[in-house]
């Protein structure tokens, strides 16, 4: 299965790896380093995660954030964003609203 990561989530990747990195150094890249192994666990579990807002929303397994992404056929995940779980949920919301 192949992965796609869209610029909207390259760019939550990056604004929580900031955020991170300024709590204790290293820790950004831990962070970074972490959700990017969670996204790479998508080429063997795509799809078995529950829909939430009309994506699969997959839960990190380090940190309060969640991955949100779509399927193409069986062949492509779309990774559309990755969110910090301590938001309002109505934010999250229109976070995802294209």
């Amino acid at each position: 299965m192949k992965i796609k990561v869209l610029s909207s989530a390259i760019k939550d990747l990056y604004e929580g790896r900031k955020f991170y990195e300024k709590q204790r150094e290293g820790l950004g890249e831990y962070f970074f380093d972490s959700l990017f192994s969670d996204v790479d666990s998508l080429t063997l579990y795509a799809g078995v995660h529950a829909k939430v807002f009309g994506y699969h929303r997959m839960l990190s397994k380090r940190f309060p954030y969640a991955i949100y992404y779509t399927m193409e056929n069986e062949s492509v995940v779309f990774v559309w964003r990755i969110l910090d779980m301590r938001r309002n949920p109505e934010k999250i919301k229109k976070s995802l609203e294209f």
